[in-house]
């Protein structure tokens, strides 16, 4: 029987959109993109998912540019990938602030050893999606952003997030980041019936950028969601 680690490794090495997109919006992908972001993606699963465990499920909205966009795991900047997961990337050095919120909530949960262990991380788009407001400038975009965008990707993530659930994932209670994706999931959950409870905590980019002196709140907040409590 193939690890945890193995099945998402696949997963992303055979990740590819081939859908439209409208003509302003772009998918980046890392695993395309650069041959590194494989490697250190890889040594990211093998260190932490090399098991059989059933993990709950914490969904996204899609990638950042400097987040996964990079190095292939979720939330994780290089940064982090180095300081909290011991895993360099040579290549490319990034900053994400959703990454500063997720590790530093990860590691007053019991470091990453011991959370990964339990949860498992990903997007519903898995990829980034990116947006040219003028010539040659590109910002990162939400799949929910404009109405044609996800009319076009919606069946790229719901064969997402059934290939996810697929992989050893709990469907009883899932979490959710974001209230807007939240509402898009909830439609999509309505119809396809994947997950029972959907438990909405807001978005580590809104808490990092908005709400950062009640940041230590906001990590109590997720870690008792996140435990049941």
């Amino acid at each position: 029987m193939p690890t945890f680690a193995e099945k998402v490794v696949l997963f992303n090495k055979h990740l590819h959109y081939q859908g439209s997109l409208p003509p302003e919006f772009n998918v980046i992908n890392p695993y395309l993109n650069n041959p590194e972001t494989l490697v250190v993606m890889e040594q990211f699963y093998h260190k932490y998912y090399n098991d059989n465990l059933t993990r709950k499920f914490i969904i996204g909205i899609n990638p950042s540019r400097h987040g996964a966009g990079v190095t292939g795991v979720p939330f994780t900047d290089t940064k982090r990938l180095a300081s909290a997961c011991g895993i360099e990337m040579q290549s490319a050095h990034t900053h994400e602030i959703s990454s500063v919120f997720m590790y530093d909530m990860i590691e007053a949960y019991g470091g990453p050893d011991i959370f990964y262990k339990q949860f498992y991380i990903n997007s519903p788009f898995p990829l980034a999606i990116v947006r040219e407001t003028k010539p040659n400038n590109w910002i990162n975009a939400n799949y929910y952003d404009d109405k044609q965008l996800f009319d076009m990707v919606r069946p790229f993530m719901l064969d997402s997030l059934k290939q996810h659930i697929s992989m050893g994932l709990k469907t009883d209670e899932v979490f959710v980041l974001g209230k807007k994706n939240a509402t898009f999931l909830a439609k999509i959950n309505k119809e396809e019936k994947l997950f029972g409870k959907m438990t909405v905590l807001d978005h580590p980019r809104y808490i990092q950028q908005y709400k950062s002196k009640d940041k230590l709140h906001f990590i109590d907040n997720y870690i008792n969601l996140l435990s049941g409590l």
